[in-house]
């Protein structure tokens, strides 16, 4: 069987030992999550236009984790000193491959800087930084809870999971009918879904590829996201 094509972003990296300059680059572990699902990673360069065009080849998109979204994306007028990373064609790109997957109806799985992507690209906005250390919630692998019957749930098969976090930033206000479909036990929103969306839809804040390889409840949201790409 063909192996469906997956859209993964590219984040822009400023030194990369390996290939001597700055470069375009995704997770490891992310794209052997969805190699492992059956799909077909496909790196795409961020570029200012031609987003739907581009993304009409592929059958599912994936929005990965990377840096900060740039706080006047959601209407700030202020920056905190620990926003990182900000880049505007990547701010640009991720918006409108969020905006283009929801309205026509691409399976799309959105991970950490992807959930905060879809929420801004939905008229949300951030909490530019959550503080520390009791708000912390990097390099931290703690439980969140699911939302039964939601779509997060049933990928992992499970209503709670250990969910491995990498993030200094959560939701704020909500975007345009997003509903919470995980929790972490102070509150955060972990998850986020669009219920009435033309397609398969979900959104983690946390970052499932950490932990994919030895946890069926972490791999399955990447099989989840690969079953919709079939159909």
């Amino acid at each position: 069987m063909t192996r469906p094509l997956i859209a993964v972003p590219a984040r822009f990296s400023a030194t990369t030992s390996a290939l001597r300059f700055a470069a375009e680059v995704n997770a490891r572990a992310l794209i052997e999550a969805v190699w492992r699902a059956g799909g077909e990673p496909v790196g795409i360069h961020p570029a200012e236009t031609g987003t739907a065009a581009r993304l009409a080849r592929f059958d599912g998109v994936l929005l990965p984790g990377g840096g900060d979204l740039a706080p006047s994306r959601y209407g700030a007028t202020g920056t905190h000193d620990t926003v990182y990373d900000v880049d505007t064609l990547q701010d640009t790109f991720d918006l409108d491959v969020a905006r283009h997957a929801l309205e026509s109806g691409m399976p799309l799985l959105a991970v950490c800087r992807g959930l905060q992507v879809v929420n801004v690209a939905l008229g949300g906005t951030l909490e530019q930084d959550m503080g520390g250390p009791e708000r912390e919630h990097r390099h931290l692998v703690h439980p969140v809870t699911l939302e039964p019957g939601s779509l997060v749930a049933r990928a992992a098969d499970a209503e709670k999971a250990d969910a491995s976090c990498y993030h200094h930033q959560r939701v704020d206000r909500r975007g345009r009918g997003l509903r919470v479909t995980a929790r972490a036990a102070d509150g955060t929103i972990e998850g986020l879904e669009l219920p009435g969306t033309a397609g398969w839809f979900t959104a983690v804040q946390w970052h499932p590829e950490d932990t994919a390889h030895e946890d069926p409840a972490q791999q399955g949201l990447f099989d989840a996201l690969v079953r919709a790409a079939i159909r």
